[in-house]
């Protein structure tokens, strides 16, 4: 699937729940994972790939150091709620496939306890922290019509504005299928 650029107006619009009935989700989910993969992320929102409904998928896994005990997940999360964020705030470096070469520092909370339905429509409440409570919350931020860059410190913001605008107008090569908002002539 190709991933939807910064500019189109689906990254900017709170998605909708879906039903247990939606048509076409396991494939959908199937094509998600692997449209995450195949653009090397770590997580994954619907309205990233045109879709304006509340699902993303987080793989945090991949992050692990090899021979250490995993400390990652790897779950599709549906029509998902953020119950609280709590504990210190941190900064860490983000990026985003909608976003492609473009990074900046974004504080958050440290834990993130959230309530979802998976592929199975069984409900969970569980809380996370450290990176898997940061992937979570930016594939959240994504169900909200909120971008990373818009958690920016205001000087970033500043110095981001040209390549945010490049991206939009399709100014970027990526390693990946993208689909940019076509531009008025």
């Amino acid at each position: 699937m190709p991933i939807y650029a910064y500019g189109y107006p689906v990254l900017k619009k709170v998605a909708e729940p879906i039903e247990q009935n939606y048509e076409g989700l396991n494939v959908l989910l199937e094509n998600m994972w692997e449209t995450m993969y195949g653009a090397n992320g770590v997580g994954l929102a619907a309205p990233q790939v045109g879709l304006s409904i509340r699902i993303f998928l987080v793989d945090t896994i991949q992050l692990d150091k090899e021979g250490e005990e995993s400390a990652g997940i790897k779950k599709a999360f549906i029509n998902p709620t953020i119950i609280t964020e709590e504990g210190e705030y941190w900064a860490y470096e983000e990026g985003c496939l909608s976003i492609p070469k473009l990074v900046g520092e974004v504080d958050r909370q440290e834990k993130v306890t959230i309530r979802y339905k998976d592929e199975n429509w069984n409900e969970h409440t569980e809380t996370y922290d450290g990176m898997n409570a940061r992937v979570i919350q930016h594939e959240y931020d994504h169900l909200e019509g909120i971008l990373f860059t818009e958690r920016l410190k205001p000087l970033k913001k500043r110095l981001v504005s040209r390549k945010l605008d490049n991206i939009r107008k399709g100014k970027v090569d990526v390693g990946y299928k993208m689909k940019f908002k076509p531009t008025k002539r």
